[in-house]
């Protein structure tokens, strides 16, 4: 865990750095550029409100609006299913999640839809996906990054929404790519 987050950090600074270097020989900078680009093609079709609700009541639904979940735009939360009220998540709860993701530089704005996807959505021969809340210490939770666990600091465990999540807080692995992805995710308890 810790040589997988030392590794990633060495490779952000290379890129950074300009020592480094991705998609057609971009600068660290260019691609952070070109990522915000992806994100605000895709926000520009659909109604963003600049904050979460104070009360954490959002508007829900497969047009409801998108949130803004922090000040720096690094995720925007769109609530399809609010979830069960009062099942909130506990600090270190083993939570499991289905997802698909969208890969933000295929969207087509003219048609409002996305050439490349992956992930476990469908197909249950695909991985267990799972994570213990706010619990980075353990690879198994830190490798979904940051952004995959964060609709929960908000809704309740059986919630099911759509996340915009900037590269830096998207999969570990994969941070020096700097690919915005959508996350269409829905999460579980594991059944006793």
């Amino acid at each position: 865990m810790k040589s997988a987050k030392t590794l990633a950090a060495v490779m952000l600074a290379a890129a950074s750095l300009g020592l480094g270097s991705c998609d057609d020989n971009k600068s660290y900078a260019e691609l952070l550029n070109d990522e915000a680009h992806y994100i605000n093609n895709f926000l520009v079709d659909n109604i963003v409100i600049p904050q979460v609700p104070a009360d954490t009541v959002f508007i829900t639904g497969k047009d409801a609006p998108y949130y803004k979940i922090d000040e720096d735009g690094n995720m925007y939360m769109q609530v399809i299913n609010p979830g069960t009220k009062d099942n909130k998540v506990k600090n270190d709860e083993l939570i499991y999640f289905r997802f698909m993701r969208y890969d933000m530089r295929s969207y087509d704005s003219s048609t409002g839809t996305f050439s490349s996807s992956w992930g476990n959505e469908d197909d249950l021969s695909l991985i267990n996906a799972s994570f213990r809340y706010q619990n980075y210490q353990l690879a198994s939770s830190a490798q979904w990054g940051a952004g995959i666990q964060t609709p929960l600091n908000y809704l309740p465990v059986d919630c099911e929404v759509n996340l915009v999540v900037k590269s830096r807080y998207g999969f570990t692995d994969e941070e020096a790519n700097v690919i915005p992805y959508l996350y269409h995710l829905r999460y579980f308890r594991p059944k006793i």
